[in-house]
């Protein structure tokens, strides 16, 4: 009995496919703004974030609001609000980068039929941000941000809680990630995986997996 449950949940039909943002639906290339801001504040490499390492974190978790974050970055780089607000602009046209036009008509195109979700290591404010750009809120059934839920990839717990929100078991799921230890991490929860590495392999790769049922 317990052999023909476990073969069951292998073979179970996909029913969600659930996309990372940055990278994937989003090309974020770098665009060197931590190098700019480090020269414009006379700060050695690698100083800035060493400084605001943990406000990064904290709009990651979401223990910080943006009024939060900007004040403890005036604090710590020692800068008014000014030039917080400068520095931060930058940061938010590197974080949003410009959309994957290709693969979100294909992700929209997958409904009804499948649920669809996003899954995404986020900061405080994308969410305002990305809609306001990119509407993911009509682009798919369910958006989970790490900074809104207090986890972040690979906790096996955000992957858990994505697919509860969708109604799905991860082995209903197709994870598509372009980050390896977060597609690794899905894999070993039973999530079909998909590492991005461009837009064409990635939805041959949903296909593939689609069709296999």
């Amino acid at each position: 009995m317990r052999r023909y449950a476990r073969r069951a949940r292998r073979t179970a039909p996909v029913r969600a496919v659930v996309f990372d943002i940055g990278g994937v639906l989003e090309f974020t290339p770098s665009l060197g703004v931590t190098d700019k801001w480090e020269r414009r504040l006379g700060l050695p490499a690698g100083e800035l974030n060493r400084l605001a390492g943990d406000v990064w974190r904290g709009g990651s978790d979401g223990t910080l609001t943006e009024d939060g974050v900007n004040r403890a970055l005036g604090e710590r780089l020692g800068i008014d609000q000014v030039i917080v607000a400068s520095l931060m602009s930058d940061v938010w046209t590197e974080y949003l980068g410009t959309l994957n036009t290709e693969l979100c008509s294909y992700a929209r195109g997958l409904r009804p039929r499948y649920r669809t979700g996003i899954l995404s290591n986020s900061f405080v404010g994308c969410r305002e941000r990305e809609q306001s750009r990119y509407g993911f809120e009509q682009l798919v059934d369910d958006l989970v941000y790490s900074h809104e839920v207090g986890m972040a990839k690979p906790d096996p717990r955000i992957y858990r809680l994505s697919c509860e929100r969708l109604g799905v078991s991860p082995e209903e799921t197709v994870f598509v990630d372009d980050n390896a230890a977060c597609v690794e991490a899905a894999s070993a929860l039973g999530f079909h995986t998909v590492h991005f590495r461009d837009t064409a392999q990635t939805i041959a790769a949903i296909d593939g997996r689609l069709a296999a049922g």
